[in-house]
């Protein structure tokens, strides 16, 4: 839709609340802060192929206004966000970029996702409080959006299900035809942008064809717009700005200017001189519109004018051919560090083509040398802003001038480069987990890539640890009657606190890097453990297979196409991780032959699947097996639920830790997802929860005894929250892994 409308001449922005940091990562192991991380830079990917301008309302990774998890209120959403903290934040968005039109994704209804609901409700607000001069954001004036458009069509799918049938269409899109620039279908120049959304596992190849036509319903209008259109009402062209804005004075050079761009495009794709020509004349004729407007008509004039000298300037430097590129030898650098720049240029058909290094304040450039500023900061992986005409330096102006009228672009590096703190070191561990009935006390403690090179490292010991020199890092022991509990152990480099530091770069986004505190976090648990041999096949997006070998297992890492039964035969226990028979080739062929092995006696654990991952609910699980969507009706978001035991005596409950009330104190983000809907009358369910106001849900942990084995699936984010070292899961996942008695 975004596509289409691009195409129609509508100039596009896009205000998102949060990065997705909750979400899951289809791509690797980045969660949290890293996931949000990597999924900003998704998102200004994601938006340079539909040129939008991109703002947030979460402005940092401790962000109040953050993805905390699956909710499924908005009231809840706003509540955890801040309601003020959300509406002021949308406000500053809407009186800066000024809006005529505002579009939620989705629709506030039951069963809808509650930050999704809580945008839409935000979005209603804003209509009056944008234009409130009682409500003060400090800098900007007041500005009345024109119209609320919602989407006139159900957000239910895999993951939702509305409650409430959409609204009645009062307009809509028409993307039936393709861009008449590029050739290709609205459909797909969509999915050109989605296709960055790899955590996601978005974007798909769309054949050319039919493309579809997108309904809208007007939920609020502030100006007399009698027709059904969707920009009715509203200054169509410069000629019309005028007249619009009640501004007689400005009428002649913005007539002037739409006729020069009118010929341009009556034109179009015809290309000679006379069409750099002509756009340069009007860009003269909207600056001359602009210092002509009345102080009267300029808070509904300016702006627009202001971005279509933007606009203008863009499109005179392409049509005039000119080509410029910048970039460095060094994508990641430091304070103080210098790098040689480079540029590539192409002066076209323009008169003159001027351009300038824009660096960031304190740094330096000397002939073809850039030196970055001493007190440069770390990169912000966050930034609130993404403009793709005011890049973030360093960055190039562009000056191109035609017969005698010069006009300026400004372009990002080809890389933009990512400065690292002064002070740094990889930590390998980040975190680990002591068991206290495991006989291990040492944790072996590799620091790589130390900044500056050389420096001295030190660490803040707990009393009573000690850490011993290694060729690598340290050894760090803890007491052998060490207690339970989280501590953490600092990293100082020559004295100074050190930073732990996550480049994260993938090939289809910009490089982007975290720098956080350089600390080890070790969970200090007293969990039983079985005997048993476990493996463990994994999809990628699970590290549960490591902490189970830290709890002190013996554990097989496994290849689903290789092994054979002489292998299997030496387990006790698999464990299949999370989306792993969607990621690992060979696991869905190997089903079988594991629904043998646990006839034969084998433990089957498998962690949760979405039903598309592969997932066949009569054949993939050794008994019939359906997992639930869409995901809103089976999941459980709140992670202080009452979990209730079903059965509690049953083995995996008692075996060999005690699962009680402790077992699900301090859980994060939320229980469980992809709850199982139904399961054979072997299976066993263990335990109920439920989210406010709602049904209880059985499906989060089910056993089978099959044979003389068993089978065990479970909808728990136990590996969730094991990277988080929440204890109860550790001592959760030792039972599961357990013989059948």
């Amino acid at each position: 839709m975004l596509a289409a409308l691009r195409a129609r001449g509508f100039d596009l922005s896009v205000a998102w609340s949060t990065r997705g940091e909750g979400g899951q990562n289809d791509i690797g192991l980045e969660l949290g802060a890293d996931l949000g991380a990597l999924r900003t830079a998704e998102m200004e990917a994601a938006s340079a192929a539909l040129s939008l301008r991109l703002y947030w309302l979460g402005q940092d990774a401790d962000d109040s206004i953050t993805d905390f998890g699956f909710s499924k209120s908005g009231v809840e959403t706003l509540a955890k966000w801040g309601r003020d903290c959300t509406l002021a934040r949308f406000v500053h968005i809407v009186r800066r970029e000024r809006p005529d039109i505002i579009c939620p994704t989705f629709l506030d209804v039951p069963g809808q996702h509650g930050h999704h609901r809580a945008m839409t409700e935000a979005a209603h607000l804003v209509m009056d409080l944008a234009a409130d001069p009682a409500f003060c954001d400090g800098t900007l004036p007041t500005w009345q959006v024109k119209k609320l458009m919602l989407p006139a069509w159900s957000g239910a799918g895999q993951a939702y299900d509305d409650d409430l049938p959409p609204p009645p269409a009062t307009t809509t899109v028409d993307g039936m035809a393709g861009d008449p620039v590029t050739g290709f279908g609205f459909e797909q120049i969509g999915q050109q942008s989605r296709v960055f959304h790899a955590t996601q596992g978005m974007g798909r190849w769309v054949p050319d064809g039919p493309g579809r036509i997108w309904p809208l319903h007007l939920a609020d209008c502030r100006i007399d717009a009698p027709e059904a259109d969707l920009a009715s009402g509203l200054p169509l062209t410069l000629g019309g700005l005028a007249d619009y804005a009640n501004a007689a004075e400005i009428a002649a050079p913005l007539a002037a200017a739409q006729r020069e761009i009118d010929a341009v495009l009556n034109r179009f794709p015809a290309q000679d001189d006379d069409m750099v020509r002509r756009l340069s004349a009007a860009l003269g004729h909207v600056r001359a519109a602009r210092a002509l407007c009345p102080a009267a008509a300029a808070p509904e004039v300016d702006h627009r004018l202001a971005r279509k000298e933007q606009q203008l300037a863009q499109a005179i430097r392409l049509a005039a051919h000119v080509s410029v590129a910048g970039y460095l030898s060094d994508d990641l650098l430091r304070p103080g560090q210098s790098t040689t720049a480079h540029l590539e240029q192409h002066p076209g058909q323009a008169d003159c083509v001027t351009v300038a290094w824009l660096l960031p304040e304190g740094w330096t450039m000397q002939d073809n040398r850039i030196t970055v500023g001493a007190g440069a900061p770390p990169h912000d992986a966050f930034r609130d802003t993404w403009l793709a005409d005011a890049p973030a330096l360093p960055a190039l102006s562009v000056t191109t001038t035609i017969s005698g009228t010069a006009s300026e672009t400004r372009l990002p590096l080809l890389v933009p480069p990512v400065v690292l703190p002064r002070h740094s070191a990889t930590l390998s561990p980040g975190s680990a987990v002591l068991n206290r009935r495991s006989a291990r006390r040492d944790i072996a403690l590799s620091l790589s890539d130390l900044h500056p090179a050389g420096a001295t490292p030190t660490l803040d010991l707990p009393d009573g640890w000690q850490a011993r020199r290694s060729e690598t890092g340290f050894t760090i022991i803890a007491p052998k009657d060490v207690m339970p509990g989280l501590y953490d152990i600092a990293l100082a480099l020559d004295g100074a606190p050190a930073h732990a530091l996550r480049v994260i770069d993938y090939p289809h986004i910009a490089p982007t890097a975290r720098a956080t505190p350089a600390r080890l976090s070790v969970r200090v648990v007293d969990v039983a453990l079985p005997e048993v041999r476990v493996g463990y096949i994994g999809g990628g997006n699970d590290r549960v297979g490591h902490w189970l070998s830290q709890l002190g297992l013996a554990v097989t890492e496994l290849d689903p196409a290789a092994p054979s039964d002489a292998v299997l035969a030496t387990l006790d226990t698999l464990v299949i991780g999370i989306f792993a028979l969607r990621f690992r080739p060979g696991l869905v062929a190997l089903m079988p032959r594991l629904h043998r092995w646990v006839e034969q006696g084998g433990t089957l654990v498998t962690l949760y699947h979405r039903p598309w991952d592969n997932w066949d609910p009569a054949t993939t699980p050794p008994k019939p097996l359906e997992i639930g969507q869409p995901s809103l009706r089976w999941r459980i978001t709140d992670e202080t639920a009452e979990v209730t035991h079903l059965l509690p005596d049953h083995p995996l409950l008692n075996t060999p830790n005690a699962i009680g009330p402790d077992t699900w104190a301090g859980w994060h983000k939320e229980r469980g997802l992809y709850f199982a809907k139904s399961w054979d009358a072997a299976y066993t369910p263990l335990l109920s929860m439920a989210d406010p106001g709602e049904a209880p849900l059985t499906g989060a942990l089910l056993a089978a005894d099959i044979g003389r084995g068993r089978h065990i699936h479970t909808a728990l984010i136990l590996h969730h929250q094991m990277e988080r070292l929440t204890p109860g899961a550790f001592a959760l996942m030792a039972n599961l892994v357990a013989r059948r008695a």
